[in-house]
């Protein structure tokens, strides 16, 4: 009797003091704080974290609110999911939000932050000024539409190849792999001036070394990365390293940046060696650069923007690329919506090249109609408050994290008609003009490699349509679970057949 007593006045006194520290943390008496479901002392709502966790929120949402709050262990953090206070958050409150949380794990892969991903300043907006002109303007985009044009034209080259070989004329590929290493590529000749080192003749094998290498690291970082990470709230599982999350993402660091310190070592090498030209590579630029002001621009801060342009720039684009193709698998009638457009605008005697995605209305429907519904970061980035604010009638205290769920957003029932119904018409003729759409961000700390990723998928996907007849494996409709984590790629690679088109096949063989 006396140790159940013991037990009810330990399970009370915890309660009480959750309760106060609750109480403490958001802001004290007076503060008219969002709603919040049940939590329980010290997880807080950790709990509550499934996955897929954009999901979970989004039913949270539907409970308590377009804006709610959470406790993740002892932070704090407000869950945003409708347009309108997203709006509020990045024009109102942009510079009170401009802030990222220091989350242990994101130091750890970000050179100690000095990654993009780093505090509001003078050192990020430098950082964003070099990322923002020098790397990635819409001038130093259109110069790399003949790399993408031409990684493009050795990924249709390394397909039709292998459907020469298949069984009737049609190939079963797995588009994740060869997405992947297109993005990787274009990347990889943008940024270093080098390219992937597999050989024509392995194409039909397997990907490149180093997409293989990239591949792997980010399979060991990415799922410790994110809002859902619990190893960043509860300082236990840090102290101990109950799951080893730090000796991992430590061998994977170290792994990373000798994969980056190897092409910086290869460019500083070709232009010691008198190899510049006008063509000059975006590790180029950034070493032109420090010769002139070698205190600002150090290896540490090449090394944090290239791993951000690698990180960001081939997940995302061949994840977006390959939920395309599996949403028009499901829907041919859009699949042959988008190639007749093609054949009328871009006729079948040569392929598609940039000046040529611009004019492609319908295509870029598909496109947005994909972002919609599939953005690649379903929940953006984390905020963190560095004042007090209001949002959607709440009382925001600083130091709270924000969390914007674009995925929620994106399928809000007032906003976008039968939002789960894949519908590229509904971006025709502006119809969807002055809906919120925001699978880059918005405001401040908005994606600078917007213009890049467009037209990079645009290229890719358009291309593919183009050229090769498309079908589902065994007839067997595509199933669109979605994985968890930083980003959203399908649970399951996408696997399709492609057989060349007849039309094309001139163009084919001269390639």
């Amino acid at each position: 009797m006396d140790k159940a007593y013991v037990a009810i006045l330990s399970v009370a006194f915890l309660f009480l003091l959750h309760y106060l520290v609750g109480r403490v943390a958001g802001g004290g008496k007076g503060k008219r704080l969002p709603p919040s479901p049940l939590a329980i002392p010290f997880i807080g709502h950790l709990h509550l974290v499934k996955t897929p966790f954009h999901s979970a929120l989004a039913r949270l949402a539907a409970r308590h609110g377009p804006v709610f709050s959470m406790r993740m262990g002892h932070r704090r953090a407000v869950v945003v999911s409708s347009p309108e206070c997203a709006k509020v958050c990045f024009t109102e409150h942009d510079q009170t939000f401009a802030n990222r949380p220091h989350f242990p794990s994101i130091r750890l892969v970000s050179f100690d932050g000095a990654m993009l991903s780093s505090s509001y300043g003078p050192y990020w907006r430098n950082l964003r000024r070099v990322a923002a002109v020098q790397l990635l303007s819409a001038h130093r985009v259109a110069c790399m539409s003949p790399v993408i044009a031409a990684e493009v034209r050795a990924m249709v080259r390394q397909m039709n190849s292998l459907a020469a070989t298949a069984p009737g004329g049609a190939a079963r590929v797995q588009l994740r792999r060869r997405l992947f290493e297109f993005s990787l590529s274009v990347l990889m000749e943008t940024i270093a001036q080098t390219k992937t080192s597999r050989s024509e003749a392995d194409a039909d094998t397997d990907i490149s070394p180093e997409a293989n290498e990239l591949t792997q690291i980010s399979q060991e970082i990415m799922p410790h990365l994110g809002t859902a990470n619990l190893w960043d709230y509860l300082p236990f599982l840090r102290w101990f390293d109950v799951f080893g999350v730090r000796n991992k993402l430590m061998a994977a660091v170290r792994w990373r940046d000798a994969f980056l310190r190897r092409l910086i070592d290869a460019e500083r090498r070709r232009l010691d060696d008198g190899g510049d030209s006008e063509k000059k590579s975006m590790l180029a630029v950034l070493l032109s650069l420090q010769k002139s002001e070698p205190e600002l621009y150090t290896d540490t801060m090449i090394m944090a923007l290239c791993g951000d342009l690698f990180g960001a720039g081939t997940e995302t684009t061949s994840s977006t690329t390959e939920w395309a193709m599996s949403l028009l698998l499901n829907h041919p009638e859009a699949l042959n919506k988008a190639r007749a457009e093609i054949d009328a605008v871009v006729g079948s005697s040569r392929l598609i090249t940039p000046d040529d995605v611009p004019r492609l209305g319908y295509l870029h429907c598909v496109i947005n109609e994909t972002l919609r519904m599939y953005p690649a970061a379903p929940l953006l980035l984390p905020h963190e408050s560095s004042a007090d604010c209001k949002v959607g009638g709440y009382d925001v205290p600083r130091g709270t994290l924000l969390i914007v769920n674009a995925y929620a957003i994106h399928r809000d029932p007032a906003v976008w008609e039968d939002p789960a119904e894949f519908r590229p018409e509904r971006f025709e003729d502006g119809k969807a003009e002055g809906r919120l759409l925001m699978p880059f961000g918005m405001g401040r700390r908005k994606c600078p490699g917007e213009t890049l990723a467009l037209r990079t998928v645009g290229m890719v996907l358009g291309t593919l349509i183009q050229c090769f007849d498309w079908d589902r494996v065994d007839g067997v409709e595509i199933g669109m679970t979605e994985a968890g984590g930083l980003t959203m790629p399908r649970a399951v690679p996408l696997e399709a057949t492609c057989k060349p088109r007849a039309a094309m096949n001139d163009v084919l063989q001269k390639l």
